[in-house]
């Protein structure tokens, strides 16, 4: 017996940059700390941290922002982050030369990041009233 998936009619809003010259463990905690977060507070915790990556995920939040507006025609001040993770991609390999004509490797991650946006919905309160 196999389950069947439920399919909702929620609109995806997503953002993918491929090729990001970082590796994934230095990525993941950063995408973990935005991850939950209004569009317009995580963008400003990325501008004022010290990595140098942010700036990248910047561009990819700012670029689902734009796929958010344009696409779906969604509100930006009810956008969050639902989800933010990455990838591991090529890995450049290169030599530095050593003593005694010896060689070592040099690796140069790249990752891919992908951030999942989607708008808030407030609930009416069904209360009694007075």
């Amino acid at each position: 017996m196999s389950k069947k998936k439920r399919i909702e009619n929620n609109k995806i809003v997503k953002s993918i940059n491929n090729n990001i010259r970082s590796s994934v463990r230095k990525l993941n905690p950063i995408l973990k700390s935005i991850v939950g977060k209004k569009v317009d507070v995580a963008i400003r915790d990325l501008q004022f941290s010290e990595k140098r990556i942010t700036k990248d995920i910047r561009k990819t939040i700012n670029s689902a922002v734009a796929n958010a507006e344009n696409n779906f025609q969604y509100d930006i001040d009810k956008l969050i982050v639902k989800e933010a993770y990455c990838g591991k991609k090529i890995m450049m390999k290169r030599f530095r030369a050593r003593a005694k004509g010896r060689a070592a490797p040099i690796l140069k991650p790249y990752s891919s990041v992908t951030i999942i946006l989607s708008e808030i919905k407030k609930m009416e309160s069904h209360g009694a009233k007075s």
